[in-house]
């Protein structure tokens, strides 16, 4: 049963989210992760173009940040039960200072924004505590008590939200929280807040139609692939500095606590649908399949305030996300946004997010809501016009500009997601990945691709040469395309990898996108230092494991089977819910598994496991042995057939390579 116990207790990765707790552990040693490399005469030229296209001495969004601030927790650091840092939101201080050469100063200029902590008033009944995770999380003023509005992605930041408010606005108890969407940062740090025994005792928990499966879903299948890019695209494994992580964009970094969730008592189906809670009345605009699978947003008539939820952010979201997702509809997105306008956009007083500040005034939150709604809008439609003139995936990204109108708006500023990824995304949502180009139906892979591109340029000191030169003028971007054919050529060859970190540095420096700079300069520092021996980041919780569904994790246990080596070993298992008579027969056949829920086989050995006993196993609580010892566990038949069952499901690892073969 090893490889079943190692498979079920390591590899699940059940946070279904645009932003995954998937925090790695703190470097222990230095790491030359590009720090030192100053910014070259092309970068800074570049930057210095960015700032002279922006505004840059528009101050309202600082003062908008700002706005009604009443403290914070002077710590600077939220630490977990053992007593190690699960957020440090004192860790960006260093950005106070203008922008530096090594970061785009509209980067920048994002990253103070979002670095600002602690409580702030939206309206007398409303707060916000801010920069204590990469999301916000809202309290509004109930009759009885706090409704909280997006806890965060674990129990300790949320707690030290919770526990701020108390101090400062008095104690009252939690009486109700919504989830507004099915990403870990909002809903992940519930039991900061509440128990199962306080929703025994009435605490409603409000969510979206879909949001329990769709939180354990979205990500469940292709998880580990997933968590490893997030270690990228967060910047998890760079410092925090001016040549390191500055933030994502959408928030500064994500938490590394333990996160939860406790299932919804009330669920919202339909727009229009109207909640009183805890005697707040809500109006409901339900936004399925846009920036989440699950999602919707709410008006409260008492205060002329709306929740944007993650519908409208401060930047230019992800309809392409770069740790790999779903691609997101444009075209829906834009249309959500244009359904609040004209329901509530001259009803408003205040708008509130679950990133970023409020607004406030009803003429600059529908000038807000209108250029959000056309950034989604422009992208879709100019990205489907250009296609149909013939421009394909790789073409569009650079013919489609944004015009002024919107791309002057720091809102639409491309901090976490990107118009060339955006672009590519409806482009796929459309069309697939294949740009109809008979070269691109079955291209070489990078490897052989890498070596007959370096045999073509006349060698590797050929390549060396050019893209230094190219370094030298500042062209980043073939260089970079070359360097990489040349490293997947020849893997060893760490001039040219050291020549890459360098340009990918550059190339981290000049980005706009938070995303993008994490990329390149988590890139940079694996192909200076390799990949670290870390511990492998565990992104499953109790909670979650408990909420996925049994056919979803027998899909998972599909994907993870090794055909090849089952494809002569065709055999059926019983697998049963010994305290819940849930039963499935699961046949591996030709190498596929498939599942067929209530079905059981005469003929076949039975796994038999209790509910709480899948539990501690999937959550490493407890060992197969010890399950089968307190009587958890039981096989009825051959126990080594059931042994070469599960001894053909892989455990993927997780430090694979990105940068190199």
């Amino acid at each position: 049963m090893r490889a079943f116990i190692l498979w079920i207790g390591i590899c699940l990765t059940l946070a279904a989210c645009e932003a995954k707790n998937t925090e790695v552990p703190a470097l222990t040693g230095p790491v030359n992760s590009g720090a030192g490399l100053a910014a070259s005469d092309a970068v800074r030229a570049a930057n210095q173009s960015v700032a002279d296209y922006l505004d840059m001495d528009d101050r309202r969004d600082f003062e908008a940040a700002q706005r009604g601030f009443m403290a914070t927790l002077p710590e600077g650091i939220i630490k977990d039960a053992d007593g190690a840092v699960a957020y440090d939101y004192g860790g960006y201080d260093f950005m106070i200072k203008d922008a530096p050469d090594t970061a785009n100063p509209s980067l920048w200029r994002q990253g103070q924004l979002n670095r600002l902590h602690g409580l702030f008033k939206v309206v007398d009944g409303i707060y916000q505590v801010r920069g204590f995770d990469l999301s916000n999380v809202t309290f509004i003023e109930g009759e009885t008590g706090w409704i909280v509005v997006d806890p965060l992605i674990t129990r300790e930041t949320a707690a030290a939200a919770l526990e701020l408010v108390n101090k400062e606005l008095g104690k009252r108890p939690v009486s109700a929280v919504i989830y507004t969407h099915s990403h870990i940062d909002h809903y992940g740090g519930v039991r900061g807040l509440i128990s199962e025994d306080d929703v025994a005792s009435g605490v409603e928990v409000i969510a979206p139609i879909g949001f329990t499966r769709e939180t354990v879903s979205e990500n469940v299948l292709a998880g580990n692939a997933m968590s490893r890019r997030a270690s990228y695209m967060f910047g998890s494994l760079l410092p925090k500095s001016p040549e390191g992580q500055i933030g994502v964009g959408l928030g500064q970094a994500i938490s590394s606590g333990l996160p939860g969730m406790i299932a919804p008592t009330i669920i919202i189906d339909r727009t229009g649908q109207t909640e009183v809670i805890d005697g707040v009345e809500m109006d409901f605009i339900l936004t399925l399949g846009a920036e989440a699978p699950a999602e919707f947003m709410f008006y409260m008539p008492k205060w002329k305030a709306f929740c944007q939820a993650e519908i409208i952010n401060r930047t230019l979201h992800n309809m392409y996300t770069p740790r790999g997702a779903k691609v997101r509809d444009g075209r829906l997105w834009s249309q959500y946004i244009d359904q609040a306008i004209y329901m509530y956009g001259d009803k408003t007083d205040v708008s509130f997010g679950s990133h970023h500040w409020p607004t406030w005034g009803s003429d600059a939150i529908i000038a807000f809501w209108e250029g959000q709604r056309d950034l989604y809008r422009y992208i879709h439609d100019q990205t489907l016009r250009l296609a149909n003139q013939g421009y394909t995936m790789h073409e569009i990204p650079q013919a489609l500009n944004l015009p002024d109108g919107i791309a002057k708006s720091f809102y639409n500023r491309g901090y976490y997601g990107t118009v060339s990824h955006n672009a590519k995304a409806q482009y796929q949502l459309y069309f697939g990945y294949f740009d109809g180009n008979p070269a691109n139906l079955d291209p070489l892979g990078p490897v052989e691709a890498g070596k007959k591109f370096i045999d073509y340029m006349g060698g590797a000191d050929n390549v060396m040469a050019k893209a230094r030169q190219d370094y030298d003028r500042g062209e980043y971007r073939f260089a970079a395309t070359a360097l990489n054919h040349l490293v997947y050529a020849q893997p060893g060859n760490q001039d040219a990898a050291n020549l890459l970190a360098d340009i990918y540095t550059q190339m981290g420096y000049l980005a706009e996108s938070g995303s993008w700079r994490n990329f390149y300069l988590s890139g940079a520092s694996e192909l200076r230092n390799g990949i670290l021996n870390l511990p492998t980041p565990n992104t499953s919780s109790v909670d979650m494991v408990r909420a996925l569904p049994l056919d979803l994790f027998f899909d998972l246990m599909a994907v993870r089977l090794n055909g090849p080596k089952a494809a002569k070993k065709d055999r059926k298992l019983n697998f049963v819910i010994s305290d819940t008579n849930e039963k499935a027969l699961l046949i591996i056949s030709n190498g596929t598994l498939h599942h067929r829920m209530g079905h059981s086989d005469d003929d076949a050995p039975t796994f038999n496991i209790t509910s709480e006993g899948l539990v501690a196993l999937n959550a490493k609580q407890k060992t197969s042995g010890e399950l089968m010892k307190e009587g958890s566990v039981k096989i009825d038949g051959n126990p080594l057939a059931v042994k070469g069952f599960f001894d053909l499901i892989e455990e993927p690892p997780f430090w694979f390579e990105i940068v190199r073969p």
